[in-house]
């Protein structure tokens, strides 16, 4: 298969107002995208579009709408929606593809263009350079009478909302919990306090007031300080923080400890192995403690390490027929109650356990002893593969000797700039830290030459 030119491991991201990330390639994108899509229907063919909050979604929505349309598709508007609620409504109204305008947990200086196809998973590569080899074309209208159509679709949060609540059925009862909730000013921020307000909780809200500039500012699942903060303080049992998008968790206890993909994968697979629900075994990445790797083998459940990436966790987790899977950053997948990744989801589910554990998240959480970790970053040029230098293997190799069955060692390629990630992890992070800095010190010597 060729080499895609636009689509990245998540779609199209860049700096808004670079290419591609321009009104004019949005147009073309989203005429690309419908003439793929209007092939694929029956009848009149359709297409989501959601959004989250960042200012220049409003732009680039126009501009895919337009485009849509031109190329005789329906499009059905949903506004600020998290990401994965679009996967569900794509699936559930049918259409043959759901757009979603988001740069995730990036700044709102940054934007970009996630795909679901009609069953609410992530495009196949084919789907991808479809897409693409239409985008090498000039853009064409169809005849007048066969523009598309567009309308919003004004119960979508509703939809939504009544969708996350039935993963968890009618057992779950949060009255006795105050919850705080952090939306990061993205997505989430009219949905996930209704979800466990609704539920029973008493909800205090963080960053539910989205201005087009603030999204991820200061809070959210990558900034979880403030929510560590204000959960302290107001005693709340626990925090919930999301990204801009709403595909990322992370969870505060009431000390106000973070608690990360990881950990929370571990309290779900937990509960299920507790309940006696069959889910295969667990999906991590090359990135993922090896805290959880060996907690996960005391409860004999199997486990297995995916390249980094939720598209690769789904993409093993599927081959492998296992249900539960996921990052520490929070990305995580609960495949048996959702088909993609689910900020909102995967809290419930978090929540659920705790609820069933009787026990506090501080207390679930230190079952799992995480390994300290150090990584640095050294660039390198792209032409020299230092991973294969006799220097950097024979000094990996003393590492691991050192470090035994209490540690490992990763070098990995970034997928985003020219640079090797050089990770260490053991059991003393003094320790760690150093053999990070020799082996990083070794590699550049390497990429030198």
């Amino acid at each position: 298969m060729e080499v895609k030119k636009y689509f990245g491991t998540d779609g199209i991201r860049g700096a808004v107002g670079d290419a591609p990330i321009t009104p004019d390639f949005m147009l073309k994108l989203g005429w690309a995208a419908g003439r793929v899509f209007a092939n694929k229907g029956l009848d009149r063919s359709k297409i989501l579009i959601g959004k989250d909050t960042r200012i220049s979604g409003y732009m680039f929505e126009a501009a895919l709408e337009a485009g849509i349309a031109a190329a005789g598709v329906d499009i059905n508007l949903l506004g600020p929606m998290p990401t994965p609620a679009v996967s569900y409504l794509t699936r559930t109204l049918r259409a043959q593809a759901g757009i979603v305008i988001s740069a995730s947990h990036n700044s709102y200086r940054d934007n970009g263009i996630k795909f679901f196809s009609g069953d609410g998973s992530k495009l196949a590569d084919e789907v991808e350079q479809a897409i693409e080899e239409q985008l090498a074309l000039d853009v064409t209208t169809v005849k007048p009478e066969h523009i598309g159509k567009a309308s919003r679709i004004n119960d979508a949060a509703g939809r939504y909302i009544e969708f996350c609540k039935s993963t968890v059925g009618s057992s779950l009862k949060l009255h006795d919990l105050k919850i705080v909730v952090d939306c990061a000013h993205g997505s989430t921020y009219h949905i996930a306090p209704n979800v466990f307000a609704e539920l029973g909780a008493k909800v205090i809200q963080m960053g539910t007031a989205p201005d087009g500039l603030n999204i991820n500012e200061g809070h959210g699942s990558t900034s979880p300080k403030a929510l560590s903060e204000r959960v302290v303080k107001e005693e709340a049992d626990l925090g919930v923080a999301f990204d801009g998008d709403g595909d990322r968790l992370v969870l505060v206890d009431h000390r106000g400890c973070v608690v990360d993909g990881d950990e929370i994968i571990y309290l779900i697979a937990c509960d299920r192995r507790r309940e006696q629900i069959d889910f295969g075994g667990v999906v991590g990445t090359a990135m993922s403690n090896l805290g959880l790797q060996q907690a996960l083998s005391k409860l004999d459940i199997p486990f297995f390490r995916s390249p980094v990436g939720d598209r690769n966790v789904m993409k093993e987790l599927l081959k492998r027929g296992w249900k539960l899977g996921g990052e520490a950053s929070g990305h995580l997948l609960c495949l048996d109650v959702a088909n993609t990744g689910d900020g909102i989801i995967s809290a419930l589910q978090a929540l659920s356990a705790i609820n069933k554990s009787g026990k506090p998240l501080a207390d679930l959480r230190g079952e799992i002893i995480k390994f300290p970790q150090s990584m640095v970053n050294i660039r390198v040029n792209s032409d020299v593969d230092v991973s294969n230098s006799d220097s950097v293997k024979s000094a990996v190799a003393d590492v691991e000797a050192a470090l035994g069955d209490c540690g490992r060692v990763l070098l990995r390629a970034s997928g985003t700039e020219p640079v090797l990630r050089v990770m260490v992890e053991g059991e003393n992070a003094d320790d760690v830290a150093n053999y990070a800095q020799t082996l990083g010190e070794v590699v550049s010597a390497a990429a030198i030459g």
